[in-house]
C-alpha cells in the first residue's frame, strides 16, 4: 500500500472530494482553511480561487469564509484544494439551462480586456467587442464594475468556452418595443420623433423604438433640395402618421402636415390692393399663376396680363419668370387668388408716357400748346 494510499485511509478524504474549509489564513499566493473533521489543513493556490485571473488571494476571499472545494491533491500533512473547479461544476448546469431556456443573466463586469469584456459566472464568460452594443463603442475602459444584462450565445463545457452578448439583449428589447409601437400606432396620428438618419430621399425619425421615413415631399410647405438643408440628426420633430404597413414594418409620416398651411392667415398676409413680386410657375391658356408666397399661386387671368390684346399668355411670359401683381381678391376657404399684372403696368405707362398718350389723341402734345400761348405773349 502507498503512502498516498495510507494518508487516504487514515483520514478518509481523498482526491476529487468535496469538503467545506473555513479560511484561517491570506498570503498573496495562496489561501490556507481549516477541514471540518480534517487531520491537517489544506491550501488553495491563488490559480485555483477563481475562473478570473486575480493579483492577489485576498482579492478572492476574506478569513473566516466558507468555502466549497474539491480536493485536488494529498500530499503528506497537506491538502492542494480547488474552489475555481466547484464554481465551475455548479454554474455549468445553470448556465446550460438558461442557454436552452433563451433567459438573461444578470451580472457585474469583472475586467475589461483587449477584444471585449470579461465576467465571472462561477466559469470565466467572455463579451467579444462587436457583442457589447449595437452600436460602435470607442473604449470600454468605464465599462469594469458596471452591472449589465447578457444572453448566453455559445458555450462548451469541456472547452470551458462561454460567450456571452449584451447586443443581443438590446437587439430583443427594442424588436418586443417596436411591435408594440407599430400595434398602437394610427393613421392621423401627431407624435414627437428624434432624426436618426439623413438620406437623400428623405429622413427617418424614431418615433419611439421604431423609425418611419419623412418622405423629402413631406418636409415643408416649401420646395426642399437636400433634406440637410431643414435637418440634422438628432433633430427633435413633430410628424404626423401618414400610413402604416405593419407587414412590412414600413412607417410613412410627415412633418409637413404638422406645419401651417400655406394658405393660413392669406387674408392677412396678402390683403387686397397689396403688390407682391412673384414668380411664374405655370401657363395655361386663359392665364398664368404666380406664385406670391410659398406655396401661394394665385391666377392672373389673360385680361390682366396687359392692357394691349394677347392670344396667349405666352407671347408675353414665360415659366420662371420675375413679375410684379397686385392682389385683386383673396379667398382663404377655396385657396383662390386673383391677381393683376396690367393694373401695375397701366399705372406706370400713364405717368411715364401720359404726354405722349395726349399727343395720339388729339394730334397735339402739351409742349405744343403750351408753345402756342408763349407766342401769343410775344406777339
Amino acid at each position: 500500500m502507498t503512502e498516498e494510499m495510507n494518508l487516504d485511509a487514515m483520514n478518509g478524504y481523498k482526491e476529487g472530494d468535496r469538503v467545506t474549509g473555513k479560511v484561517t489564513k491570506i498570503e498573496d499566493k495562496s489561501v490556507t482553511v481549516e477541514i471540518s473533521g480534517a487531520p491537517f489543513d489544506g491550501v488553495i493556490p491563488i490559480s485555483e480561487l477563481s475562473s478570473l485571473h486575480i493579483e492577489k488571494a485576498g482579492d478572492a476571499v476574506s478569513v473566516g469564509d466558507e468555502l466549497e472545494l474539491i480536493i485536488t491533491k494529498v500530499e503528506e500533512d497537506n491538502y492542494v484544494l480547488s474552489k475555481r473547479k466547484v464554481d465551475a461544476e455548479d454554474a455549468w448546469g445553470d448556465l446550460e439551462e438558461k442557454f436552452n431556456n433563451h433567459e438573461t443573466i444578470e451580472t457585474e463586469v469583472k475586467d475589461v480586456v483587449k477584444g471585449g469584456l470579461v465576467v465571472d459566472l462561477g466559469v470565466r464568460g467572455f463579451i467579444p467587442a462587436s457583442l457589447v452594443e449595437d452600436h460602435f463603442v470607442e473604449t470600454f475602459d468605464d465599462y469594469k464594475g458596471r452591472t449589465m444584462t447578457f444572453k448566453i450565445v455559445e458555450m462548451d463545457k469541456e472547452k470551458n468556452r462561454l460567450i456571452l452578448s449584451h447586443r443581443a439583449v438590446i437587439q430583443e428589447e427594442k424588436s418586443k418595443q417596436k411591435d408594440e409601437v407599430l400595434d398602437e400606432l394610427t393613421e392621423g396620428q401627431v407624435l414627437e420623433g428624434t432624426v436618426q438618419r439623413i438620406a437623400s430621399f428623405g429622413a427617418f425619425v424614431d418615433i419611439g423604438g421604431v423609425d418611419g421615413l419623412v418622405h423629402i415631399s413631406q418636409l415643408s410647405h416649401e420646395h426642399i433640395d437636400k433634406v440637410s438643408d431643414v435637418l440634422k440628426e438628432g433633430d427633435k420633430v413633430k410628424v404626423k402618421v401618414l400610413s402604416v404597413d405593419r407587414d412590412s414594418e414600413r412607417i410613412s409620416l410627415s412633418i409637413k402636415d404638422t406645419l401651417p398651411g400655406p394658405w393660413e392667415d392669406i387674408e392677412e398676409k396678402a390683403p387686397i390692393g397689396s403688390v407682391f413680386e412673384g414668380t411664374v410657375k405655370r401657363l395655361v391658356s386663359y392665364g398664368a399663376f404666380v406664385e406670391v408666397l410659398p406655396g401661394v399661386e394665385g391666377l392672373v387671368h389673360i385680361s390682366r396680363i396687359s392692357h394691349e390684346h394677347i392670344g396667349t399668355p405666352h407671347e408675353v411670359l414665360e415659366e420662371g419668370q420675375k413679375v410684379k401683381v397686385k392682389v385683386l381678391d383673396v379667398n382663404g376657404d377655396e385657396k383662390r387668388l386673383s391677381l393683376s399684372i396690367k393694373d401695375l403696368i397701366e399705372k406706370e405707362e400713364e405717368e411715364s408716357y401720359g404726354d405722349y398718350e395726349m399727343k395720339e389723341e388729339t394730334g397735339f402734345s402739351l409742349s405744343d400748346v403750351i408753345g402756342d400761348q408763349l407766342k401769343k405773349f410775344s406777339e
